[in-house]
Protein backbone atom coordinates (compact mmCIF):
# COMPACT_ATOMS: atom_id res chain seq x y z
CA UNK A 1 0.00 0.00 0.00
CA UNK A 2 1.75 3.69 -0.87
CA UNK A 3 1.80 6.26 1.85
CA UNK A 4 2.73 3.53 4.47
CA UNK A 5 5.39 3.18 6.60
CA UNK A 6 6.37 0.15 8.70
CA UNK A 7 9.17 0.34 11.55
CA UNK A 8 10.77 -2.56 13.64
CA UNK A 9 11.82 -2.69 17.14
CA UNK A 10 12.84 -4.69 19.69
CA UNK A 11 13.07 -3.86 23.02
CA UNK A 12 14.24 -5.06 26.33
CA UNK A 13 11.46 -4.11 28.42
CA UNK A 14 8.78 -6.70 28.74
CA UNK A 15 5.64 -6.78 27.00
CA UNK A 16 3.04 -5.11 29.79
CA UNK A 17 5.07 -2.07 29.72
CA UNK A 18 5.44 -1.39 26.12
CA UNK A 19 1.74 -1.66 25.66
CA UNK A 20 1.11 0.76 28.78
CA UNK A 21 3.55 3.35 27.30
CA UNK A 22 1.07 3.65 23.81
CA UNK A 23 -2.09 3.97 26.20
CA UNK A 24 -0.83 6.19 29.00
CA UNK A 25 -1.45 9.59 28.33
CA UNK A 26 1.72 10.95 30.78
CA UNK A 27 3.97 8.18 29.07
CA UNK A 28 3.07 9.59 25.15
CA UNK A 29 4.18 12.84 26.01
CA UNK A 30 7.69 11.79 27.36
CA UNK A 31 8.44 9.86 23.69
CA UNK A 32 6.01 9.83 21.05
CA UNK A 33 6.92 13.43 19.86
CA UNK A 34 10.41 13.54 17.58
CA UNK A 35 13.17 15.34 18.49
CA UNK A 36 12.45 19.40 18.54
CA UNK A 37 8.54 18.72 19.52
CA UNK A 38 6.60 18.57 22.81
CA UNK A 39 3.63 16.69 22.72
CA UNK A 40 -0.06 17.78 24.87
CA UNK A 41 -2.42 14.73 25.88
CA UNK A 42 -6.08 16.39 25.47
CA UNK A 43 -8.02 13.55 26.12
CA UNK A 44 -7.27 10.07 26.28
CA UNK A 45 -10.06 6.97 26.47
CA UNK A 46 -8.32 4.02 25.33
CA UNK A 47 -11.11 1.41 25.30
CA UNK A 48 -12.14 -0.27 22.63
CA UNK A 49 -14.43 2.49 20.66
CA UNK A 50 -12.99 5.39 22.95
CA UNK A 51 -11.01 8.68 21.07
CA UNK A 52 -7.96 10.36 22.30
CA UNK A 53 -6.88 14.10 21.04
CA UNK A 54 -2.87 15.05 20.94
CA UNK A 55 -0.78 18.35 19.92
CA UNK A 56 2.43 18.22 19.10
CA UNK A 57 4.08 21.82 19.07
CA UNK A 58 7.60 23.07 16.91
CA UNK A 59 9.62 24.06 20.04
CA UNK A 60 11.60 26.38 18.21
CA UNK A 61 8.63 28.25 15.93
CA UNK A 62 5.85 27.51 18.85
CA UNK A 63 3.54 25.76 15.81
CA UNK A 64 1.11 23.55 16.59
CA UNK A 65 -0.83 20.79 15.21
CA UNK A 66 -3.46 18.29 16.25
CA UNK A 67 -4.56 15.07 15.85
CA UNK A 68 -6.48 12.37 17.08
CA UNK A 69 -8.90 9.25 16.86
CA UNK A 70 -10.56 6.41 18.00
CA UNK A 71 -9.38 3.13 19.41
CA UNK A 72 -10.91 0.37 16.83
CA UNK A 73 -8.86 -2.81 18.56
CA UNK A 74 -6.83 -3.31 21.63
CA UNK A 75 -5.36 -6.90 22.81
CA UNK A 76 -3.44 -6.22 25.94
CA UNK A 77 0.10 -6.21 25.72
CA UNK A 78 -0.17 -7.71 21.67
CA UNK A 79 -2.27 -5.44 19.31
CA UNK A 80 -3.46 -1.64 19.27
CA UNK A 81 -5.23 -0.78 16.68
CA UNK A 82 -6.76 2.97 16.17
CA UNK A 83 -7.43 5.39 13.64
CA UNK A 84 -5.46 8.87 13.18
CA UNK A 85 -6.84 12.21 11.81
CA UNK A 86 -5.04 15.71 11.38
CA UNK A 87 -7.41 18.44 12.15
CA UNK A 88 -5.64 20.39 9.27
CA UNK A 89 -7.61 20.23 6.46
CA UNK A 90 -4.53 20.04 4.17
CA UNK A 91 -3.82 17.23 5.60
CA UNK A 92 -7.14 15.20 5.03
CA UNK A 93 -8.39 10.82 5.18
CA UNK A 94 -7.41 8.55 8.08
CA UNK A 95 -4.48 7.03 9.13
CA UNK A 96 -4.65 3.27 10.41
CA UNK A 97 -2.03 2.59 12.88
CA UNK A 98 -1.24 -0.94 14.21
CA UNK A 99 1.45 -1.59 16.80
CA UNK A 100 2.12 -5.48 17.47
CA UNK A 101 3.22 -6.58 20.76
CA UNK A 102 5.39 -9.85 20.94
CA UNK A 103 7.03 -11.07 23.50
CA UNK A 104 10.77 -12.37 22.31
CA UNK A 105 13.52 -14.07 24.41
CA UNK A 106 15.08 -10.58 25.49
CA UNK A 107 12.09 -8.57 25.90
CA UNK A 108 9.44 -7.18 23.42
CA UNK A 109 9.46 -7.16 19.21
CA UNK A 110 7.44 -3.91 17.93
CA UNK A 111 6.22 -3.57 14.70
CA UNK A 112 4.37 -0.33 13.68
CA UNK A 113 2.42 0.21 10.88
CA UNK A 114 1.04 3.32 9.74
CA UNK A 115 -1.08 3.53 6.53
CA UNK A 116 -2.90 6.46 4.44
CA UNK A 117 -0.56 8.45 5.44
CA UNK A 118 -1.38 12.09 3.91
CA UNK A 119 0.60 13.28 0.28
CA UNK A 120 1.44 16.18 1.99
CA UNK A 121 4.22 14.52 3.86
CA UNK A 122 6.89 13.16 2.87
CA UNK A 123 7.42 9.50 3.78
CA UNK A 124 10.94 9.87 5.00
CA UNK A 125 9.75 12.28 7.41
CA UNK A 126 7.60 9.93 9.44
CA UNK A 127 10.52 7.56 9.14
CA UNK A 128 12.73 10.15 10.55
CA UNK A 129 10.14 11.26 13.66
CA UNK A 130 9.35 7.41 13.79
CA UNK A 131 12.97 6.67 14.61
CA UNK A 132 13.15 9.77 16.87
CA UNK A 133 10.27 8.82 18.32
CA UNK A 134 10.76 4.95 19.20
CA UNK A 135 14.58 5.66 20.80
CA UNK A 136 12.69 8.24 23.21
CA UNK A 137 10.32 5.13 23.90
CA UNK A 138 13.60 2.60 24.52
CA UNK A 139 14.88 5.28 26.79
CA UNK A 140 11.26 5.11 28.79
CA UNK A 141 10.51 1.95 29.18
CA UNK A 142 13.94 0.08 29.20
CA UNK A 143 15.13 0.84 32.13
CA UNK A 144 13.92 -1.34 35.15
CA UNK A 145 13.69 0.97 37.89
CA UNK A 146 12.94 -0.73 41.51
CA UNK A 147 10.33 0.98 43.67
CA UNK A 148 12.81 2.22 46.69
Amino acid sequence: MSNTVTLHRVFSAPAERVYKAFLDPDALVKWMAPHGFTAKVHHLDAQVGGTYKMSFSNFSTGSSHSFGGTYLELIPNQLIRYSDQFDDPNLNGSIEMKVEIKPVLLGTEVTISQSGIPDAIPLSACYLGWQESLQLLGLLVNPTIPDQ
